[in-house]
């Protein structure tokens, strides 16, 4: 790798664009098998939240229950891999950057990792409530039948998503550093940041509960006036 953005062309860039996802991907795919052998214990975490009534989870085809490992494993492998993705985007975007910005690598990837686990955490503490809300529906004469395959999906997602939204101040304040954001303008733009954040909240938020959208928009809402309060003090 160069250490000059300007001097590497088009074609090196896709390149280095290609090697960083392959090792994301390979990354992924290995962090996956142990999660594969971890599954029956993830599922164990998973079914935690349910209500005590709902504690039987089924499947409705002979590779049902075989497919559900395969998916917490994918959620898990991104999970476990997130460190060494997050790395591999740094050294993408390495060549735009001062030796000086290069030396905080690691308390940017460690900081980005802890809020990631942060939003799995917080996705996990609000799992009770989405499921009561949404099983609050079933009635005597349509019981709910839940499938270990669809509630995998729906619990994963879940918690990907919060941990995914947590990267929100990394990105911030990366483009507030780099020059794309100003500090000045997000803050002429709070009002509309606000609503496309409560309509983000509910696109990404499985499931169509009100308390996942909520509390995903005011964990995003301190998120963006900490960035803010960073921003201030960051020089492009």
């Amino acid at each position: 790798m160069t250490d000059d953005a300007g001097s590497m062309t088009l074609v090196e860039h896709l390149t280095e664009l290609r090697t960083r996802l392959i090792i994301s991907v390979v990354a992924v795919v290995v962090a996956a098998v142990l999660g594969f052998v971890l599954s029956d214990a993830a599922i164990d975490l998973l079914r935690a939240p349910l209500p005590d009534k709902y504690d039987v989870l089924y499947f409705t085809s002979p590779v049902g229950a075989f497919a559900a490992k395969l998916k917490i494993a994918f959620y898990l492998g991104i999970a476990f891999a997130m460190p060494i993705i997050l790395f591999e985007a740094w050294r993408f975007v390495t060549p735009g950057l001062t030796r000086g910005e290069r030396r905080v690598v690691w308390p940017v990837i460690i900081a980005a990792t802890l809020l990631f686990v942060l939003g799995l955490v917080v996705g996990y503490l609000i799992l009770p409530f989405a499921l009561g809300f949404l099983l609050s529906f079933a009635r005597e004469d349509f019981p709910p039948l839940l499938t270990i395959d669809d509630y995998i999906g729906f619990t994963g997602a879940m918690l990907l998503a919060f941990g995914l939204v947590m990267e929100f101040p990394i990105v911030l304040i990366g483009l507030a550093r780099v020059g794309v954001l100003n500090h000045r303008a997000v803050a002429r733009r709070r009002r509309s940041i606000i609503v496309g954040i409560v309509i983000f909240s509910t696109i990404v938020t499985p499931g169509g509960d009100i308390f996942s959208p909520l509390i995903m928009s005011g964990v995003m809402y301190v998120l963006f006036e900490a960035s803010m309060f960073v921003m201030r003090r960051v020089r492009p």
